[in-house]
């Protein structure tokens, strides 16, 4: 579902190529500048175009939408000082979320995951430099708006956020992407709720298919979240200087979303578990069933296979005028097939009375 994408064995460190998975269409560049009273936003066609930042004065948002230029990148990597390997990191899709702390700034890589409307299960990689005055942030789809709510916050100056630093900025991204993953969890549960009840009244081999699909993305999901919430944790013990103490409290907030999750994710993982033992002992339980109805039928007709091959083996009692008394005299008797059906039908319904007074029927 979710895969890592990597260099070649042997390729030279901080080597920057292009994913293969990744869309063609061309990258966007774009940066916001803001503070209490001013709000800047700008796309731009060059990492020339971006204003330094200003450790004192507004916040430089820059957002690289896109993975496909890679002398953008560059450019971008050298205008803030960016060290070549965390670049390299930034190209390889899929990775475990991680803070790297540098010089004079913060790498962070976050995956977003979210669900989208066609049902479909969607991973990007956000890759963060939080220095002082600044975040740069990197995307993989230039198409989709992840950080929309963010830039409409802004906008508005809804809450704290044009009155903190770029580490509120960061947190406030981090707790998107953290937050993202609730309605997935959500709809997750809704399924497995649903699964329960159809794997104890009619289950299928179907179910076990979905209670599969369930697993594995409760596994790629666990993947994910455990590390963000050491990412956070990292954060809250931040001795750089780059993350405020104002900030932290909000950390704290964002850690207490990442442990609710990972509860979430445990608890869903015992259901799916629990619900796949449910079906194996619903599949066991009805061949049990089945098997046990076929041997009772099996044992009411013993018998009268027996008696049937009695009869059936036609031995004479007499031949030219003399008579053979220890042969089966009944052979010649005028009602003997109805007296022998009868024979056969008394013994099936004793049996079958037997049966039911045993509770085997």
């Amino acid at each position: 579902m979710f895969r890592f994408v990597y260099h070649l064995p042997g390729t030279e460190p901080a080597t920057l190529a292009t994913p293969n998975d990744v869309s063609n269409t061309t990258p966007r560049l774009r940066y916001t500048r803001y503070d209490r009273e001013i709000l800047e936003e700008k796309e731009v066609s060059s990492v020339a175009d971006i204003p330094n930042p200003t450790p004192n004065g507004p916040v430089l948002w820059v957002e690289l939408d896109g993975l496909t230029n890679l002398d953008m990148l560059r450019d971008l990597g050298s205008k803030f000082g960016f060290h070549p390997l965390a670049l390299e990191d930034v190209l390889n899709l899929g990775q475990r979320p991680k803070v790297e702390p540098y010089e004079d700034h913060l790498f962070l890589i976050a995956q977003m995951i979210s669900d989208e409307e066609s049902g479909a299960v969607s991973r990007e990689q956000v890759s963060m430099f939080l220095g002082k005055g600044f975040l740069v942030t990197i995307e993989e789809d230039p198409i989709t708006d992840t950080f929309h709510p963010i830039h409409e916050r802004l906008r508005l100056a809804r809450g704290m956020i044009r009155k903190m630093g770029a580490d509120y900025l960061a947190y406030a991204l981090l707790d998107a992407i953290v937050d993202h993953k609730f309605p997935l969890l959500e709809k997750l549960g809704e399924s497995l709720d649903e699964l329960d009840d159809q794997v104890v009244a009619n289950p299928s081999i179907q179910h076990v298919h979905e209670l599969h699909d369930c697993k594995r993305l409760l596994t790629h999901l666990r993947r994910f979240v455990w590390p963000e919430r050491e990412v956070i944790s990292a954060l809250l013990h931040d001795e750089t200087g780059l993350v405020r103490k104002e900030s932290k409290v909000y950390l704290r907030d964002c850690y207490d979303h990442t442990v609710q999750i990972m509860d979430l994710i445990e608890s869903y993982r015992d259901v799916a578990t629990t619900n796949m033992d449910m079906y194996l002992s619903s599949v066991g339980m009805r061949t049990n069933e089945i098997m046990r109805v076929l041997t009772v039928i099996s044992s009411i007709f013993i018998p009268l296979t027996f008696l049937a091959g009695i009869w059936g083996m036609n031995f004479q009692n007499e031949k030219d005028g003399e008579t053979f008394p220890l042969n089966m005299p009944e052979l010649h008797h005028r009602l003997g097939y109805p007296l022998a059906l009868g024979l056969m039908l008394l013994i099936a319904l004793f049996q079958v009375y037997y049966f039911r007074r045993k509770k085997w029927l």
